[in-house]
């Protein structure tokens, strides 16, 4: 390590979402509907002073066999009005909604963060997703299935569309001269005009510029495309790679892409997704984490997941016993829709699988367990303290994206004791340097571009 000042670390609150990983069935568990449950998380949140509460979105309820997966949590309410709403419940927290680029419009997606942008203070942010899934696009008008690559190339239009039209208003337009009966200076609005392959867009864009110039863009692309993408275009990289080695890995290697971009280390942040289990030993904590991992693969969820790998019904085998001794069908990849955790061919797998669980002794469930569980922190409060502190210092991360396994109490644990020993040695804030999220986030103000049209940026985003 260099002498380089302490890096502050930048966290936020992932709400648990509409997954098997949110253990609907705890006693403890609330509704992930009922708009307290938003209210609470984000009201710990902004206490705790962590920069943003970030909410996914699902477009369609999976199914698994012709039938709604109720094994997941199902169901949630839009995600803008839900920011909206908490906008008015909080002051400083930071509102990353997920919106997909592969289903909607330019026009209506940058019109409603910059919205949001303005009743929030500045407090908005965009996790850009795509899908080539065609029974989600089915819920659309046109369809809405893409080939892989023109899913992408669709995205990065929508981006630079929306950005254009961000753009189209000065930071002053807005003079409201009453003497004069001035409301907007001269040439302060342009229209914008953009022809491209999937959007034409032709015309005056109705809300002025948001206090941060353009909402926050994230983005979880892991893809070499992807990581071209991130480094090119996102603020904000929402990543998977939460052990050390490989977190340390793709930091450098996304922030490696900077340099040639014209950008700086610190104008794009990597924030890979945790999971935290606490404990008054490391002993207590490593039991609870075994037990909530056994609430998130019930036996009837290990065999669904095995489902899914096989193309075959495997209700009839013991979740507590070993590995199907049937082959799987290659060509039932449709037995789980809405989400695919498995689209190559499954035969490698199921080897590799058996493999594994022959050479552990891994019943079903155990082996379900072995191959979903990610990387997190689990031990002591000073010790998964410690952990998350050298994480960021050594450049694993610029933080953590925090996700519970309980609606809406599952972080409480963590904002309580963990965060105030991060404050303590310096290496998270005790109170927000700035009203915006760019500020808590340490990211620049885009300034009001001049163009009338929207440039492409044919980069693919996953």
């Amino acid at each position: 390590m260099t002498n380089r000042p302490r890096k502050q670390i930048h966290l936020g609150a992932h709400f648990p979402g509409v997954n098997s990983t949110t253990v609907w069935t705890e006693p403890d568990s609330g509704s992930q509907i009922d708009f307290a449950s938003f209210e609470h998380l984000a009201r710990k949140a902004e206490d705790a002073r962590l920069d943003f509460f970030f909410l996914a979105e699902g477009l369609r309820l999976r199914e698994h066999k012709g039938e709604i997966f109720d094994l997941d949590v199902v169901g949630r309410p839009d995600t803008l009005p839900v920011l909206a709403a908490l906008a008015a419940v909080t002051d400083r927290l930071g509102l990353v909604g997920t919106i997909n680029t592969t289903f909607n419009e330019p026009w209506e997606i940058a019109r409603q963060f910059a919205t949001l942008d303005v009743l929030s203070g500045g407090r908005a942010a965009w996790n850009l997703v795509t899908s080539s899934d065609a029974f989600t696009g089915a819920n659309f008008r046109r369809g809405g299935f893409l080939p892989y690559a023109e899913r992408y190339e669709r995205a990065a239009e929508l981006v630079a569309v929306a950005r254009a039209l961000w753009d189209s208003w000065d930071d002053d337009a807005v003079l409201g001269d009453r003497a004069a009966g001035a409301f907007l200076r001269d040439g302060a609005v342009r229209d914008v005009e953009h022809a491209g392959p999937h959007f034409r867009v032709r015309g005056t864009f109705p809300t002025p510029r948001g206090p941060q110039g353009h909402p926050v863009l994230f983005q979880a692309g892991d893809s070499a495309d992807g990581r071209d993408f991130a480094a090119a275009t996102a603020d904000v990289v929402f990543s998977m790679h939460s052990t050390f080695e490989d977190g340390q890995a793709f930091y450098r290697d996304v922030k490696g892409r900077l340099a040639a971009l014209g950008r700086t280390e610190e104008s794009l942040k990597i924030l890979p997704a945790t999971t935290v289990v606490l404990g008054d030993t490391l002993a207590d904590a490593q039991e609870r984490a075994r037990v909530i991992r056994r609430q998130q693969v019930s036996g009837p969820g290990a065999i669904a997941f095995l489902e899914q790998v096989w193309g075959v019904d495997l209700t009839s085998y013991d979740p507590e016993g070993p590995l199907p001794d049937v082959e799987p069908d290659v060509d039932n990849a449709d037995i789980t829709r809405g989400r695919v955790r498995h689209v190559k061919d499954p035969r490698p797998v199921v080897a590799q699988w058996r493999a594994r669980a022959e050479a552990e002794g891994l019943s079903i469930r155990d082996l379900v367990i072995a191959v979903t569980t990610r990387g997190g922190f689990v031990g002591t409060p000073t010790q998964v303290a410690d952990d998350i502190d050298r994480a960021v210092q050594e450049d694993a991360s610029d933080g953590f994206i925090l996700v519970p396994h309980l609606t809406p109490h599952g972080l409480d644990d963590v904002l309580d004791r963990v965060v105030p020993l991060l404050q303590e040695r310096g290496s998270f804030r005790t109170e927000y340097s700035g009203p915006t999220l760019r500020d808590h986030l340490g990211l620049d103000r885009p300034a009001p571009g001049r163009t009338r049209t929207a440039h492409l940026d044919q980069q693919p985003v996953g």
